[in-house]
């Protein structure tokens, strides 16, 4: 059974980093997603960075170049450093995973950027 398991969220004041956290069980590596989403209030949820299979990964066009996805092969904690965190940042964040038996939801994290 795959779990996961998200931690690090907080509050923090505009330009300010955080470091997101996804522990993982359970997951069937072959073809595979992992990645993030995040849901503000009153909006969809939406896209913030995925890795396929292990490969490059993608993130969306209001985070380039400020989030950074990773995760670590020794024991499959997948990441999110955050950056120059702005308030639109604000949402409560999941990680995702997809793997040949399902898809798989954290129970998300609370981020709020303000001053």
């Amino acid at each position: 059974q795959v779990q996961l398991v998200e931690s690090g969220g907080g509050l923090v004041q505009p330009g300010g980093s955080l470091k997101l956290s996804c522990a993982t069980s359970g997951i069937v590596f072959g073809n595979y997603t992992m990645g993030w989403y995040r849901q503000a209030p009153g909006e969809q949820r939406e896209l913030v960075a995925l890795t396929i299979s292990g490969s490059s990964a993608r993130y969306a066009d209001s985070v380039k170049g400020r989030f950074t996805v990773s995760r670590d092969h020794a024991d499959n904690t997948l990441y999110l450093q955050m950056n120059g965190l702005k308030p639109e940042d604000t949402a409560v964040y999941y990680c995702h995973v997809v793997d040949v038996r399902g898809v798989y939801w954290g129970q998300g994290t609370q981020v709020t950027v303000s001053s």
